[in-house]
């Protein structure tokens, strides 16, 4: 009599198939993350920790926006499996930074939110960053200026600027993220904007938007008439 084949190795075939003829449309979050694991864990039904992983995190947003320590309190997911999971978000977001980029001009398009969105939206410290573009909107880079509290008296327009001038930037935007995932503007912030737009006027530097980037949302300064 002929060996048994495991169940999950044709289990993994479907899918697989499946994936090849639909993409991930055709499945449910957890057979997403099951087929990830494939990649990861041999020689096992990944069916139950794909669900625990989704049980425990809310969302497959909630999963890939974990920390590798908070992955790996999860019974059955080692360092392996969690790095792998991490280099999977970080790669969407080259991606989107990438795309962003092919745009011949940007102000704020929706690439680039989708963007800002995927890199900083699900960070649980408050992040300031700086998007450089040249003469003709065209995105040259992206950096982080402060990691903690974001307020004037930690992200000084000199900095901001003088890396600008570094980087031969034409104009700048702005993007900062709430962990709490509320996006409404402080008072601070809106301070911060008006100094760092001012400021860059006199040394011909456009300041084209400031986005505040929630977890699923986003505010931007310019499309509410801020600036």
């Amino acid at each position: 009599m002929p060996p048994q084949i495991p169940h999950y190795k044709e289990h993994r075939k479907r899918m697989k198939k499946k994936f090849t003829a639909s993409g991930v449309d055709a499945f449910h979050d957890y057979e997403v993350l099951e087929l990830l694991l494939f990649y990861a864990i041999p020689r096992k039904d990944l069916k139950p920790l794909a669900k625990d992983l989704l049980k425990k995190f809310g969302t497959l947003k909630g999963v890939m926006d974990a920390s590798i320590r908070d992955l790996e309190g999860i019974t059955g997911v080692s360092t392996h499996t969690a790095v792998l999971i991490k280099l999977i978000r970080d790669m969407g977001s080259l991606y989107l930074k990438e795309k962003a980029k092919e745009k011949p001009q940007i102000t704020c398009t929706r690439e680039l939110l989708d963007y800002c969105r995927t890199a900083i939206g699900g960070l649980k410290d408050e992040r300031f960053c700086v998007i450089y573009l040249d003469a003709q909107n065209k995105i040259t880079g992206m950096e982080t200026i402060q990691e903690g509290i974001v307020n004037q008296a930690v992200v000084y327009p000199r900095k901001v600027l003088e890396n600008a001038i570094a980087q031969k930037a034409s104009a700048i935007i702005l993007v900062h993220n709430h962990p709490s995932g509320h996006v409404k503007p402080s008072d601070a912030d809106i301070k911060l904007t008006k100094t760092i737009r001012d400021t860059a006027r006199m040394l011909d530097i456009l300041v084209h938007d400031h986005v505040i980037v929630g977890e699923n949302r986003f505010f931007s300064f310019r499309e509410e008439g801020l600036m």
